[in-house]
């Protein structure tokens, strides 16, 4: 008996042995990729339920996520090598294109098609039009950036001036928008979520208005990495891409409440009830693309709203900083 108990810790400690250099051996393989991301939100649920489910491990990635809270602080960890890719605005891209780089960032996967913010108003207005604004202090975003020119784009389109008819205060950093609102500053406020949530349910605001509904199919957020990065690393960034897409496949076909329950420990600061809310929201607007392809069309939208901004003098070339070939074969 005692022969035989010790065979079975034998081979229990030689089991135990086998899956220790198994696992030290899967973790060897990992690489090592570091993220830096525009802000952390609900409106990038898929790539949050690609890291949540797995995804990148699976692909043999190691995610490494930092936020960068804006544009220009991602592009340049980008730039600098802080960060081997940058997900924020394409128009980011665009702009450093046209300073004259030379290894330039392209964009490699496009993760929302729909603008992500809302108008919020001081009181409920269930008949909201765009020329309520008129004559209104409105909290916006910062100049040259994806919120404030879609939002520009917009009263535009409804023939509203943004330099006359209003006044757009783009003096708060962004992510501070929301307290200077509740602090009592501005008539209006355009917010992200779950900022504009949090308004709700504080009491002293309320969505009237959606951006993205408004502005219509946007290429609002890219990924994006240096033209030497993409070059040397294109096992990396298939498999980056690759697992992307699988949270895009989960987000496509899973209900809000699952999708909630599967992002919720990116979001410790918000209940259940409130993260399936904003991802309803943001579903029921069609924000996420099937895919994560960039098309062509896309782009020359998104040079028409900077062009519009007076922030574009020279077209750039689709072909120049987009490629397309990791999203296309990412598509399951």
């Amino acid at each position: 008996m005692k022969k035989k108990l010790g065979i079975s810790l034998l081979s229990l400690t030689l089991l135990f042995s086998q899956m220790t250099v198994f696992a030290s051996e899967n973790e060897e393989e990992l690489t090592l990729v570091t993220l830096n991301e525009v802000a952390h939100s609900i409106f990038y649920a898929p790539q949050y339920v690609a890291i949540e489910l797995g995804y990148f491990e699976e692909e043999g990635i190691e995610l490494d996520l930092v936020t960068g809270y804006g544009a220009d602080k991602t592009m340049t960890a980008v730039i600098s090598g802080n960060a081997d890719i940058g997900f924020m605005g394409a128009e980011a891209s665009i702009y450093a294109y046209a300073q004259g780089a030379d290894d330039y960032v392209v964009n490699f996967a496009q993760l929302t098609q729909r603008a992500g913010n809302f108008i919020v108003a001081r009181e409920e207005m269930p008949d909201f039009e765009w020329s309520d604004l008129k004559g209104k202090e409105v909290l916006g975003g910062r100049k040259g950036g994806m919120p404030e020119m879609v939002f520009e784009y917009i009263l535009k389109a409804h023939g509203i001036d943004p330099s006359t008819d209003l006044s757009i205060d783009q003096s708060i950093d962004f992510g501070s928008t929301a307290a200077a609102f509740s602090g009592g500053k501005g008539d209006f406020t355009v917010e992200f979520e779950p900022s504009a949530t949090a308004l709700e349910q504080e009491g002293v605001g309320y969505v009237v208005a959606s951006c993205g509904v408004e502005s219509g199919y946007v290429p609002y957020t890219a990924y994006s990495a240096k033209k030497s990065y993409l070059k040397e690393n294109p096992e990396i960034i298939q498999k980056f891409t690759n697992a992307l897409q699988k949270g895009m496949d989960y987000v496509s076909t899973h209900s809000p409440e699952e999708i909630a329950e599967v992002i919720s420990p990116q979001f410790p600061e918000n209940d259940l009830e409130t993260i399936i809310s904003i991802v309803k929201r943001y579903q029921e607007q069609d924000t996420w693309k099937e895919n994560l392809i960039f098309e062509e069309e896309s782009f020359l939208l998104l040079e028409d709203i900077l062009k519009s901004a007076g922030e574009l003098e020279e077209l750039v070339n689709y072909s120049d900083l987009v490629t397309t070939q990791f999203a296309e074969n990412a598509v399951s």
